[in-house]
């Protein structure tokens, strides 16, 4: 069954921006991304593909502890009790540096070195 699929798919056509989380040594770390960078790559039923660029600490994270999560919002898609709606995304990622999927983001995207691929496990709505 689809992960990303009707209202959390709306919000992540809308959205604006992406925060991005992974844990390391020091606790949380938090990056972010475009919404229309994740757009422009594709939003997968299971799969969200981010171009990477410098990302290093989220690299380092990731090999060590691989679980990701992701919030996304909108203002533009109606929520369950007012305008506008978010969804925290929890999975898993990597960072995907050859290949096709790097291949082809580093095409739409000259300046990254490779994709942020995320493995959707779960979507929770925020209320």
């Amino acid at each position: 069954m689809a992960k990303i699929e009707g209202n959390c798919r709306d919000v992540c056509e809308a959205t604006e921006f992406v925060t991005i989380v992974t844990s390391g040594d020091d606790g949380p770390h938090v990056v972010g991304n475009w919404g229309n960078y994740m757009r422009a790559l594709g939003i997968g039923a299971d799969t969200i593909i981010l171009p990477a660029g410098h990302y290093h600490q989220t690299e380092q994270n990731l090999r060590k502890n691989n679980r990701v999560h992701l919030l996304v919002a909108s203002r533009k898609v109606q929520g369950t009790r007012s305008p506008g709606q978010g969804y925290l995304i929890a999975g898993t990622a990597e960072i995907v540096s050859s290949g096709e999927i790097a291949d082809a983001v580093k095409a739409k995207f000259p300046w990254a070195r490779g994709a942020l691929m995320i493995h959707v496990e779960e979507v929770t709505a925020q209320l």
